[in-house]
């Protein structure tokens, strides 16, 4: 339980932190009171790991406080202890002034602090009442939660109709959904994690006016992005972590975006959309991908691809953009021929496709990195060496006839491991005890090193801190100037404008807009994500 009386229906503190105060000081010397949230010298150990080792986190009232750093370096294990769902070994934690110790989320909740998780926590076959009825400990009145989500939607700018089922609504008005929840609790402290991954341009938008207004209210909001261009927009200050350690806490207007990366990872970042130097040339005589009328059965029926026309050249880089589930990864998936195609043809480098399935297209010439690259693209137990040979195994130089060449495999994995810096121990070690950007190199230097015509790359940077998304998107770049062609799928429109020639927008399983490279119009590309369609055309 708490350990002080800060609960749902204490009021709110008024006040917010000026940008151009200083980020040494106290908190509550800019906010004019005490800090919403003070956490010193938190620790948090696993068997084997020191999550957070001395951490220090001081949020104002009114304030939105982003907390950025690497995959591992504790951002994640810092909020579960501060919504209840770890209990740290050392360190304090104290809300408006009063320490507090919370054994589960829910005494979390009661003291006014919520989490909005990037994966949602709804009941997607309930209506949109149902679910801001549940975990309310209340009783049953769909007619008040339906009066009350109008009022709160209206007040915040975050409308959605209550009486539709969940999985009715697009990604981004569940993330209403989700919000709503956590104001009608009175929660003065708010968690977004990653809360744009999943949204259009225009809904980014509209949430980052969302949270300044809740600032305004007094709430504090704590923003967990990998998107520092983000977090330079909407944050008035940054607490960056490193190895499980605080590295510091700046004002967002006294630092740069290059900075905050560099204090992220230790080093100098530097990947630029405007960056045009060595840019791979496309081969426009040769077509390596050439994909005509292709429909295909997906999970759901706007999620099956229908009639997509696409072609890729050599040496190009061609962007697939969407809000998730719009048939992307299906696309993707009936290319490389791990799911039925109903209709339509697949021909790579000039050869025609007949439907015999990833064998056949990696004997074709296709390389694919899957979303999920553990689950779908190696096998985690095994080790490094096994994992680069897993394609390659049934021809020399990694066989002789029906026998495995395990000198040859070794030499191999020697190589790929140099050339793409991939940091293990060694090549024995189990692919699963590797960073997220190390596993995702492994997948890419199997791959790329491969040699292939074409290379499917979907959402290859999904998860990953700043340096490892860096290492990846030159890794596609080196692919595209040896002459193989990327299809790159992604939901990060950024990534899409950095790294691409083309980029081509889908909707409901169709393609619906194209725009080539100098001719970008993030207006009408996140209109068309969205679904605001109007004529079929992109621009020109």
């Amino acid at each position: 339980m708490a350990t002080a009386e800060t609960g749902a229906g204490a009021p709110v503190p008024g006040g917010r932190p000026s940008n151009a105060a200083d980020a040494s000081g106290p908190a509550s010397a800019r906010a004019g009171g005490v800090p919403a949230v003070s956490m010193r010298g938190v620790t948090k150990r696993f068997v084997g790991v020191v999550a957070n080792d001395h951490v220090d986190l001081e949020v104002a009232p009114g304030e939105v406080h982003a907390l950025l750093g690497e995959n591992g370096a504790g951002k994640s294990t810092l909020s579960n202890v501060l919504t209840g769902l770890y209990r740290p070994d050392e360190g304090t934690i104290r809300l408006f002034g009063q320490e507090v110790s919370f054994s589960s989320p829910r005494d979390a909740i009661a003291a006014g602090v919520a989490m909005v998780h990037q994966h949602f926590r709804l009941v997607t076959k309930f209506t949109v009442a149902e679910n801001f009825l549940l975990g309310s400990g209340g009783a049953y009145d769909a007619k008040t939660a339906a009066q009350r989500i109008r009022e709160l939607g209206e007040e915040y700018g975050l409308p959605v109709d209550p009486d539709a089922n969940v999985w009715e609504l697009s990604v981004g008005e569940q993330q209403r959904v989700e919000i709503l929840k956590a104001l009608d609790r009175r929660a003065r402290i708010l968690i977004l994690d990653e809360p744009t991954a999943v949204l259009t341009p225009q809904e980014a938008d509209a949430l980052f006016a969302t949270m300044r207004r809740m600032a305004d209210d007094g709430r504090s909001v704590i923003f967990i992005s990998h998107k520092l261009q983000e977090v330079m927009k909407v944050s008035d200050r940054v607490t960056t972590l490193r190895d499980g350690k605080t590295v510091g806490t700046v004002v967002t207007a006294e630092t740069t975006s290059a900075e905050l990366a560099r204090q992220m990872v230790g080093r100098s970042v530097v990947f630029s959309a405007d960056d045009t130097a060595d840019r791979p040339e496309v081969d426009p005589d040769r077509v390596v991908l050439d994909v005509r009328g292709l429909s295909a059965e997906g999970v759901r029926p706007q999620s099956s691809p229908k009639g997509v026309d696409l072609q890729v050249h050599a040496g190009e880089i061609v962007a697939i953009c969407g809000v998730s589930g719009n048939g992307q990864r299906e696309l993707a998936a009936a290319i490389y021929g791990i799911r039925r195609r109903t209709a339509g043809t697949v021909a790579i480098d000039g050869v025609q496709s007949r439907q015999k399935g990833p064998r056949e297209s990696t004997a074709l010439g296709l390389a694919f990195i899957p979303e999920d690259r553990l689950r779908t693209g190696l096998s985690p137990s095994l080790p490094i060496h096994a994992n680069l040979a897993l394609k390659g195994y049934r021809r020399p130089p990694l066989s002789r006839g029906p026998f495995l060449d395990g000198r040859a495999i070794r030499a191999r994995a020697e190589e790929l491991v140099r050339r793409y810096g991939i940091k293990t121990p060694s090549i024995d070690t189990p692919t699963r005890v590797l960073s997220g950007g190390n596993v995702q190199k492994v997948l890419l230097a199997r791959e790329i090193g491969s040699d292939p015509h074409i290379l499917i790359a979907s959402t290859p940077t999904r998860g990953l801190d700043v340096g490892a998304i860096e290492t990846v998107r030159h890794l596609l770049m080196d692919a595209a100037r040896a002459g193989t062609g990327v299809l790159l799928i992604t939901e990060d429109l950024d990534e899409a404008m950095a790294l691409a020639h083309r980029i081509v927008v889908m909707f409901e399983g169709r393609v619906v807009g194209e725009f080539p490279r100098g001719h970008y119009d993030i207006e009408r590309i996140g209109l068309l994500m969205g679904g605001h369609t109007g004529d079929r055309e992109g621009a020109a």
